[in-house]
């Protein structure tokens, strides 16, 4: 948990499950793994275990014990969608982030499908609340049917997180998506990102109406390549999915 991060498209994370597996090539050199790895065997640590799979109970009241409401990026340290946590837990972080709706809570996941039967049958045909936004990350062209699911997903706000962008993608449906992400990946290993990928996305959405956000070109560290595209900073955020009194106190406090 921390109530700062320096995630540019969030203000705070919040992880009541730490660790994952890898499930793409966007996973090849996950940063939180590489996190959490430095601190495997360190006695009483967090990250005690390192990245296997750890669920935390106590940690799901911590939302409602942050009175200043803000962007919540949820399990920035695993997926919430892992098949190997129990659906009953899932539910009790779904109650949670309901209980405190003076936030926006960003869930991001690429087991898609695994969030869409969940959200489907948990919220039946009246849809997710609207502080609670679901979103897929997509690498690259192959994993473009992220999307499909996340559209099938009844929600009231959608997002993508093209991070890390591994390959071109040339062509894609943003029909009922609210907001793009792009970035390129950093870290000792960074796979180079082209200008052109990054540009297509952007004037995908801008054709289509979905707000756009460049996050990072990548490299060797996050921002060692900067934030700007074709000169500029593209820093599109959909404030009219934003819940209007959450969206009155956080630009408030921005």
């Amino acid at each position: 948990m921390a109530e700062k991060t320096q995630i540019e498209w969030t203000d705070a994370t919040w992880n009541p499950v730490t660790g994952c597996t890898k499930i793409g090539p966007g996973c090849d050199n996950c940063y939180a793994e590489r996190f959490a790895e430095r601190w495997r065997g360190i006695k009483d640590h967090p990250y005690e275990q390192g990245f296997d799979l750890k669920i935390w109970p106590h940690r799901l009241e911590q939302p409602k014990k942050w009175k200043k409401p803000r962007m919540i990026f949820v399990n920035s340290m695993s997926d919430l969608f892992h098949k190997k946590i129990d659906k009953s837990f899932i539910s009790q972080v779904f109650n949670a982030m309901e209980d405190a709706d003076h936030h926006v809570f960003q869930v991001l996941t690429k087991r898609s499908s695994i969030m869409r039967k969940f959200v489907n049958d948990r919220y039946g045909k009246t849809g997710a609340p609207a502080h609670i936004w679901l979103g897929v990350s997509v690498e690259d062209d192959a994993h473009k049917g992220r999307i499909e699911h996340l559209r099938g997903t009844n929600a009231k706000a959608r997002f993508i997180s093209f991070e890390p962008l591994l390959g071109p993608i040339d062509s894609v449906d943003l029909q009922g998506i609210h907001w793009a992400i792009v970035g390129g990946e950093s870290g000792p290993r960074a796979r180079p990102m082209e200008p052109e990928w990054a540009t297509s996305l952007r004037d995908q959405c801008l054709e289509q109406g979905v707000e756009f956000f460049f996050k990072q070109w990548g490299g060797p560290r996050p921002k060692s390549g900067g934030r700007l595209l074709d000169g500029e900073e593209w820093n599109g955020f959909p404030w009219q999915i934003v819940p209007h009194d959450t969206m009155k106190a956080l630009r408030r406090a921005a």
